[in-house]
């Protein structure tokens, strides 16, 4: 898979792009100010990172969507609220609980919802446990991965309405990373960036990159 880096230009984006444990894995990195007429015929899938400015991606939709109507993959991260400039999102924001963990006997609220999945040999619902902006209403024939328990997704694998595939979350795992704080967002990325390089397998069956 030749992923290409959507970056905002901020600290925390340049911390995960430049990070060795997964650098390797990125095969470029496009400013999100570009992204509406750079070439992107190199790349199977544009990786944008969390918090990025809406307004400036609502600016290259169009390139976002011819790139999925071409069978090729987007992942949108957290905070960048997909909605305006994806047009299969349905993104409803909720109220973030940050210290939810500090109650005794907490309860993140988030549930696995197909461990079969290939994503779950690479990283655990533990490894994607912090906090979550929001949940998504998963479109029909998408396949949620976790779940919120008063309802929606936190993360789905839609390969139903485009012509290509969309990685969808409202979690937030490159800001927290490169704001070093949350390690739960270190241990999500290192297993979520190499599982996109490996081509996003769907399947558990023979992988060589099992969950540490």
């Amino acid at each position: 898979m030749r992923i290409a880096f959507i970056d905002g230009g901020t600290y925390y984006h340049h911390a995960t792009y430049h990070d060795p444990q997964w650098q390797h894995c990125f095969d470029g990195n496009i400013y999100v100010r570009d992204l509406p007429t750079a070439d992107l015929s190199g790349y199977d899938c544009l990786y944008i990172a969390s918090r990025q400015d809406p307004a400036e991606l609502q600016k290259a939709q169009a390139a976002i969507q011819a790139f999925l109507a071409a069978g090729k993959m987007v992942v949108a991260l957290g905070e960048s609220h997909a909605l305006p400039w994806i047009e299969s999102v349905d993104w409803t924001t909720g109220e973030t609980n940050f210290w939810w963990w500090l109650t005794p006997g907490a309860d993140s609220g988030l549930r696995q919802v197909n461990p079969d999945h290939g994503l779950f040999s690479y990283l655990t619902l533990q490894d994607a446990t912090w906090h979550r902006h929001g949940t998504l209403a998963v479109p029909n024939g998408a396949e949620s991965l976790i779940d919120a328990v008063e309802g929606g997704s936190v993360l789905y694998d839609d390969r139903v309405s485009t012509a290509g595939r969309l990685l969808v979350s409202t979690l937030d795992p490159c800001y927290h990373h490169g704001s070093y704080f949350m390690p739960a967002t270190t241990r999500f990325l290192r297993g979520f960036i190499p599982w996109l390089k490996a081509g996003a397998p769907t399947k558990n069956q023979g992988l060589d990159a099992p969950v540490q």
